[in-house]
């Protein structure tokens, strides 16, 4: 048996973290998120706030988006998430949208909530929460209500740190 060593133990680095595990429900909404982040980065030169969304088909195809421009149209309806529906139904032909999914950077307002309802969107994505207005799950749950005759899918914070830095710096340069 050897003496036990006395003394201070050298330095050893820790061993590196482990890679993050790909998150199968986040991964293949990253390309369609960073697509609702060009959007987004449109708004600030009209003043608006980043806010962006891409309506996608069943097989990925883009058939609407849309940056909010409230500011700059003077429409208190001219949000991301509403702006990208209402071109998606254009492209589709009718404003049953079933099969589609809204990603958006920001979680959706009532307003926006209930516009995904009423479209029948299978699903909506988003990045960043928004516990002062959001209603898919972060202060309502409009998209979720079981009173309602459809509730989509909701996927939570895909490229969240990205779109909340995006709003965060408009924000702080105002």
């Amino acid at each position: 048996m050897s003496a036990p060593r006395s003394g201070p133990l050298p330095d050893v680095p820790p061993p590196p973290a482990p890679a993050p595990l790909p998150d199968p429900l986040r991964d293949p909404w990253i390309a369609p998120m960073r697509q609702a982040l060009g959007e987004a980065a449109r708004a600030p030169g009209t003043g608006d706030v980043p806010v962006g969304a891409v309506v996608l088909s069943a097989d990925g195809t883009v058939l609407g988006t849309g940056h909010n421009e409230r500011e700059a149209t003077g429409d208190p309806t001219a949000h991301a998430e509403v702006l990208a529906l209402r071109a998606a139904a254009r492209t589709v032909g009718e404003w049953r949208l079933t099969g589609c999914t809204l990603v958006v950077t920001l979680e959706p307002c009532t307003m926006c909530a209930g516009a995904l309802v009423l479209s029948r969107v299978d699903r909506v994505v988003y990045g960043a929460r928004d516990a002062k207005a959001g209603a898919a799950g972060s202060l309502w749950d409009v998209v979720r209500d079981r009173r309602l005759n459809h509730r989509p899918e909701v996927i939570t914070g895909v490229l969240e740190a990205e779109c909340a830095a995006l709003l965060t710096t408009f924000f702080r340069d105002r």
